[in-house]
């Protein structure tokens, strides 16, 4: 499962791929619609120049670390430690969505079902915030 957060934590797009599939096969449809200078946070499956450089066409920057079989290959990324801290809210998003029992134990087989489990779960979670604000 892939998911694109805000920086609060909350969903804005969520794709899922074959468990054998690379991490950064959906990375382009996460970030078809990303908001121009926007600040992207990844793990290391999306260590991509493409990546960095689909961000950058948008006034943004990717703060990714580099994957170590990747180090010393190539030229320096800048790399921001204490930036990178935040992606904690992607992790908090995971965390959350796993309180749903029938995503957590993988319920539904069929893919698109399960997807569908998932973005009803991300609609509650929607609403939920929403709630607390009024």
């Amino acid at each position: 499962m892939h998911a694109l957060v805000d920086g609060e934590g909350m969903p804005l797009k969520i794709g899922l791929t074959a468990g054998e599939r690379h991490d950064n096969t959906l990375a382009r449809d996460l970030l078809a619609d990303l908001p121009e200078g926007a600040l992207v946070l990844a793990d290391r499956g999306y260590d991509a120049r493409w990546i960095r450089q689909a961000v950058a066409n948008r006034g943004g920057w990717a703060n990714i670390p580099v994957r170590k079989a990747s180090i010393g290959k190539r030229e320096p990324i800048v790399f921001s430690p204490r930036l990178y801290k935040a992606r904690n809210a992607i992790e908090r998003f995971f965390a959350r969505l796993k309180q749903f029992r029938a995503i957590a134990t993988r319920y539904d087989k069929l893919a698109a079902n399960f997807l569908a489990a998932v973005k009803l779960a991300c609609l509650r979670l929607w609403l939920r915030r929403y709630e607390s604000m009024s």
